[in-house]
């Protein structure tokens, strides 16, 4: 026997309803085109969204590859929820896609400006990082769904038709938010104002539709509600422009505290630098301490890691520079990165060195390391020698060039400095790579010397080991060493620093190395690498130095007896 189907509820969703043809002020084919440019516009702010969120994290938190997989897969999952929840919006489509398209403007715009916030003043972003990414995944996962309601309401179609037309404006719309973004976006508006800016837009575009395409369907109560979200949530974000400037003033203050004088986005990164107004004390003597009344001592930060402070560089600069100068030749020398100028202004302290290339992929770092007054004394004025040559460009491909273009072998250098961004930092991890060795080690001369700040020997032990181990791998021997020095807010790393320490005051006076300590904390590591088995010795023209021999032997670390496997451009080994 067969049951008589259940009468129907009143109120209750029914498919021919959910299909009622819409009362248009356009011909149906127009409407249709007009829906579809609104799967454009929404498919385009969306990810945007996503790559902002990206960006961002990648910035505040550091490693790209962690950040982009945390934000893509919370994201991706929640718009499969965002879809579900969307079934119970298909009797209202217009009026629910209208709601949701106000909220997304609101959250994606304003998502850069809060992670910004949280890291400014509560230190972390993590927690706030996930909670947008499941935020605009939902909103966004709401979308395909009703709109599909509404294209059908417009013209019915086939189902399969239907989704291809939908998709293919999304891609489209995801193609040029990806382009727009990188291009666009960031480098004419920033990161704050650029998302705030796509979310009015995603606003207008999600109000246009609604208010105008579908408004004959909508109540008067729905229209005078939906007029009023979208007033208030447009008026929050043009708030929101008109004090991004004022906010990031703030929240910069709030990182690096009240004397960030200089902060700059370039094309590569975030330049900051505090304090350190004045010439330094004592600059024949390369002190760095802030002349009285200049406040602060000189500290520049690169995408918000500190990586100069002047109160210790000369410890890091000296160590880096030193052992690599002793042993043989150092008329021609090679510094990979350095663009502050401090690594060449002890290379040229060294009567024989006839020749320092500098390579360096901001160039904004180089100008500021000639021009800017507490920069350029603290480097000595270290670009205006005339042996010193700067050349921009990125370090990999500066090497893979040498030599191509006429097909000879380029001249070797006596010395390479390799004075680079951390190797937890995603974009340098090919600068720490077996095939970068391999590039570097054929630019030395026979009896030439390279060495590499490989990171905290203790705080990121494998990734000094690692660094090791690739230069090891590429035929080169090899002396691991560390000297103190390295202030516990030291944050050249790929994680953010959020309390400062104390200067560590040694023997060699202020500023000086402390005693070793014996765990090896607080301690910069190196490698020094050359064709045969390097040593730890002095260069008969060495300078004055707050690193003696006697330090350096001290924090010679041993080998370990079976190194690790390398880190390669296709199985990087630092992101862990």
């Amino acid at each position: 026997m067969i049951d008589p189907p259940e009468p129907l509820v009143a109120g209750a969703l029914r498919p021919p309803e959910a299909l009622t043809p819409a009362r248009l002020p356009v011909p149906s084919g127009l409407g249709r085109l007009l829906v579809l440019a609104a799967v454009f516009v929404c498919a385009a702010c969306g990810l945007v969204y996503e790559l902002e969120l990206v960006a961002l994290a990648s910035y505040l938190i550091g490693d790209s590859v962690t950040q982009a997989s945390v934000v893509l897969s919370f994201m991706v999952f929640a718009m499969g929820v965002g879809a579900l929840l969307a079934k119970r919006l298909r009797c209202r489509a217009a009026v629910g896609f209208g709601v949701v398209e106000a909220v997304l403007a609101l959250v994606g715009g304003g998502s850069a400006m809060a992670l910004y916030a949280c890291f400014a003043w509560f230190g972390q972003s993590r927690i706030a990082l996930v909670a947008f990414s499941l935020g605009i995944g939902v909103l966004i996962g709401a979308e395909i769904p009703l709109l599909m309601t509404l294209i059908q309401r417009v013209r019915r179609q086939d189902a399969g038709g239907a989704v291809a037309d939908l998709f293919a404006a999304d891609y489209v719309g995801a193609l040029v938010g990806g382009l727009a973004f990188p291009f666009l976006l960031l480098p004419c508006l920033g990161q704050l104002t650029g998302a705030l800016v796509t979310g009015a837009v995603n606003l207008l575009a999600g109000a246009a539709l609604v208010l105008w395409l579908f408004g004959r369907d909508l109540t008067t109560r729905a229209r005078w509600a939906l007029v009023g979200l979208n007033v208030l949530v447009l008026a929050l974000l043009l708030a929101g422009m008109a004090l991004a400037g004022p906010f990031e003033q703030a929240a910069r203050r709030a990182v690096y505290g009240a004397q960030a004088r200089v902060a700059e986005q370039t094309g590569v990164q975030e330049v900051v630098l505090t304090g350190g107004t004045g010439g330094p004390h004592g600059v024949g003597a390369g002190s760095g301490r802030g002349r009285k009344g200049s406040g602060r001592p000189l500290e520049l930060f690169l995408d918000g890691r500190l990586k100069v402070s002047s109160e210790n560089e000369r410890v890091y600069h000296q160590a880096l520079v030193g052992p690599a100068m002793a042993g043989g030749p150092h008329a021609r020398v090679l510094v990979l990165g350095g663009g502050d100028g401090l690594a060449v202004r002890e290379l040229l302290r060294y009567r024989t060195v006839r020749s320092v290339t500098v390579v360096e992929i901001d160039p904004e770092v180089v100008r500021l390391a000639r021009t800017d007054p507490g920069l350029s004394a603290l480097n000595r004025h270290a670009f205006a020698d005339p042996r010193v040559r700067a050349v921009t460009g990125d370090a990999f491909d500066w090497l893979r060039r040498q030599g191509r273009s006429d097909g000879r072998r380029p001249a070797p250098y006596d010395v390479i400095v390799s004075d680079l961004p951390d190797p937890g930092i995603t974009a340098s991890t090919k600068l720490y790579s077996q095939e970068f060795y391999g590039l570097t080690a054929r630019m030395l001369a026979d009896g030439g010397r390279l060495v590499v700040h490989a990171g905290p020997p203790r705080a990121r032990a494998s990734t000094f080991w690692t660094v090791w181990a690739t230069l090891r791998s590429v035929g080169l021997g090899t002396l691991p060493y560390r000297v103190p020095g390295r202030r516990p807010d030291f944050s050249g790393g790929p994680d953010r620093a959020i309390a400062p320490g104390p200067r560590p005051d040694g023997p060699g006076g202020p500023g000086g190395p402390a005693a070793l300590p014996s765990d090896g904390a607080g301690c910069w590591g190196f490698v020094l690498a050359a064709r045969r088995p390097p040593r730890l010795a002095v260069a008969p023209d060495a300078p004055s130095t707050l690193v003696p021999l006697s330090a350096l032997r001290a924090g010679r670390l041993p080998e370990p007896h079976r190194p690790g496997p390398p880190s390669t451009l296709m199985h990087p080994r630092y992101l862990r």
